[in-house]
């Protein structure tokens, strides 16, 4: 039923999936992912050899094919037992610089079984293929010459199981997300009616509709400190910082929803704060509230928030079947509030921020135009966990001094960009700032950010360098599998502890905005008194008391 050398690659890339990556996975996620790179291994042999074939290249003669596949067998099965032998040393080396506790020895069977089930499936599906593809070939075989059969045969299948997948199962996988999603953006506490302050977006005389913000929006608005909170903590009278949230279902029109914002921002008074921030969301549209919160405690209120919704899907989802939505809307809101901005008197304007997480520093950045912005520049922008396919996060990656690392570059003198990490604060050269700061906020062991697809063929550059701190020193590079890996890992990049993969705390948050808006007053004392109170939970915003 299987051949024995496409069998061997299978199980030899079966033994390299078990290699650590960034992100520690449980038997579940190591099961299917090594029944994944088993099917992987065996369809690219029996592809290999049946191009051998096709080329009439001679075969071995069937003794001595006998005689190579013990050979082979030998060192690939030990090698085979040694990687399942270590799976769980390498899989908790990622674990313990993650804080998370060990993995469970016993596991390993499942694992083992889960794997062998998965690559059956596959298996299977591919013998379908290659059934509709014999099958498409025979018919046409009646008509054509066999070797155009073949070719058109080969169209053909490949066509039919493209429009079966992509207009069939994936279309309709993300209708279904797409509308569980939306309808849980309504999901709400039925004891949490529209906010009767006139002062909060969705209030009375408000622009925006409450019942169409959704529950990332209304979580924002109505979350976050109060002035008395803030004042205890500040020791001066603070202000009630302002949060303006539009939601997707308000209008279908991104330049709407974006001009919603700006009327919704000129009733509230955001232009009248002292710091302005045009914040976006990531792809449910949440707002993490480890980031704003600790920004208004450093200025004692005097924030504006504004953030208009795109999408109701998951990151990844969006990143993949809405990429374009995200870019439209922040790049209507941008416009349309920076324009305001820039026309306001130079004295009584307020000092303006972007700002986004994951999907959001994707858009935020495509937002970000330096030509417009050229003549009178904004004051800065932070922007965390950025993907991998922002444009201008690459093109900065490329301005690298040489000798610089991968993951945190330096940039000429980094008096306008800078990196920072768990493990690098941002001010660590001691250097000062230019006019314009902007900072990248990024973990080497966030996929979504280094994930490359150049990784199917060859190792991504970072893999040259010394492994960060919270890498495992036993990550190496396999062609496919280590695609395969780094693929898993974005699909799971916010399971990791605070701190790590694509989850960022408020400690992170807190070094960011001071080194990016320079608070007035502020102290490296403040500075730990605000980390204190925020604390390890940070994702659960810091604390109001």
């Amino acid at each position: 039923m299987f051949s024995i050398l496409p069998l061997l690659a299978g199980l030899l890339m079966a033994a390299a999936s078990l290699t650590p990556s960034l992100i520690p996975r449980d038997w579940i996620l190591q099961g299917v992912l090594a029944g994944t790179s088993m099917a992987a291994g065996y369809l690219v042999l029996v592809f290999l050899l049946a191009l051998w074939r096709a080329l009439q290249i001679p075969l071995l003669p069937r003794r001595w094919a006998t005689l190579c596949h013990v050979v082979l067998a030998i060192p690939v099965l030990a090698l085979l037992v040694r990687c399942v032998a270590l799976t769980d040393d390498w899989q908790n080396s990622i674990r313990s610089r993650m804080e998370m506790p060990p993995l469970e020895a016993a596991n390993t069977t499942k694992m083992i079984l889960l794997a062998a089930a998965v690559f059956l499936i596959l298996y299977l599906l591919g013998r379908g293929m290659q059934g509709l593809f014999n099958l498409l070939r025979n018919r046409l075989a009646r008509y054509i010459p066999s070797a155009s059969a073949n070719v058109l045969g080969l169209l053909l299948a490949a066509v039919i199981v493209l429009l079966v997948t992509r207009d069939g199962v994936v279309n309709w996988a993300f209708r279904i997300a797409d509308q569980s999603y939306a309808a849980a953006q309504h999901i709400t506490d039925p004891n949490t009616p529209a906010p009767i302050e006139d002062w909060r977006a969705g209030g009375p005389d408000s622009k925006v509709d409450w019942g169409l913000m959704g529950k990332p929006g209304r979580d924002f608005v109505l979350s976050g400190p109060r002035a008395a909170a803030i004042s205890g903590f500040v020791g001066r009278p603070a202000l009630e910082p302002l949060r303006i949230y539009v939601g997707l279902a308000q209008e279908k029109s991104p330049e709407v929803r974006a001009q919603i914002a700006l009327d919704e921002m000129i009733r509230l008074g955001a232009f009248e704060r002292k710091v302005l921030i045009v914040a976006s969301p990531t792809g449910t549209g949440w707002m993490d509230p480890a980031s704003y919160d600790a920004l208004e405690y450093m200025h004692a209120g005097d924030v504006a928030t504004v953030a208009v919704q795109y999408s109701y899907l998951q990151s990844p989802m969006a990143l993949i079947f809405e990429t374009q939505s995200g870019l439209d809307q922040a790049t209507a809101t941008m416009r349309l509030i920076y324009e305001h901005w820039r026309h306001m008197p130079d004295d009584a304007r307020p000092r303006l921020y972007m700002h986004g997480i994951s999907l959001g520093a994707w858009s935020s950045m495509y937002s970000f135009s330096p030509f417009q912005m050229m003549n009178e520049p904004i004051q800065g922008a932070l922007w965390v966990g950025p993907p991998f396919p922002s444009e201008l996060w690459r093109q900065t990656n490329n301005a690298r001094r040489p000798g610089s690392p991968f993951i945190l570059p330096e940039v000429d003198d980094g008096e306008v960009i800078r990196y920072s990490s768990q493990f690098a604060p941002p001010d660590r050269s001691g250097k000062p700032w230019g006019r314009l700061r902007i900072l990248y906020l990024q973990h080497a062991s966030d996929a979504i950010v280094f994930y490359n697809a150049t990784s199917l063929w060859r190792a991504p550059e970072w893999m040259y360098e010394p492994p960060a701190p919270d890498v495992s020193p036993f990550l190496n590079f396999t062609p496919i599998v280590t695609q395969l890996q780094l693929a898993v890992d974005m699909a799971v990049s916010t399971s990791t502890p605070p701190g790590f993969g694509h989850t960022y705390d408020a400690e992170e948050y807190i070094d960011g905005w001071v080194a990016v808006t320079a608070p007035e007053n502020w102290t490296a004392a403040d500075t730990a008194r605000l980390k204190a109170k925020c604390g390890k939970d940070g994702l659960l915003g810091c604390k109001n008391g």
